[in-house]
């Protein structure tokens, strides 16, 4: 029989490697207005020196790490269009038209504009430094 997955813990964390410890956290905390909490010295590898910066949304930790020699290979760009495999995250919100106009005069891209995608629910996708697309959900009572 398979190996039962037991969570310790009500949300899954996330994982980035990225180019640009401002960049990212002024996006993320700046701009989005999330808490960074702590940041780690991690041991030196095949990489070089590493730095995990930890940011809190909910109770989801994301995790930015940044590389002394950031590796080569990026992610395709084009969220859910440009490859498989994590293209995106979500985060719910209650504000969606309050942030795309933080993102706008802070220079951040605007991939999809809010729209309908059922009764109550407006999405809309913004874009990181490194090219990562986050999800804006904002759920309003119908």
């Amino acid at each position: 029989m398979p190996a039962v997955l037991d969570p310790n813990k009500a949300a899954v964390d996330l994982g980035f490697v990225i180019r640009d410890s401002k960049a990212t956290l002024d996006f993320y905390c700046g701009v989005l207005g999330l808490e960074h909490t702590m940041d780690t010295e991690l041991p030196a590898g095949p990489l070089g020196k590493a730095v995990m910066h930890r940011v809190q949304c909910g109770a989801t930790t994301l995790k930015f790490q940044r590389r002394e020699t950031p590796p080569t290979p990026t992610n395709p760009p084009g969220g859910p269009t440009g490859g498989v495999g994590i293209r995106y995250l979500t985060i719910w919100v209650k504000n969606i038209d309050e942030i795309l106009t933080e993102c706008r005069a802070a220079g951040h891209p605007v991939v999809l504009e809010p729209n309908v995608i059922r009764p109550g629910i407006r999405i809309a996708f913004i874009s990181d430094p490194d090219g990562n697309w986050v999800e804006l959900l904002e759920s309003t009572p119908v």
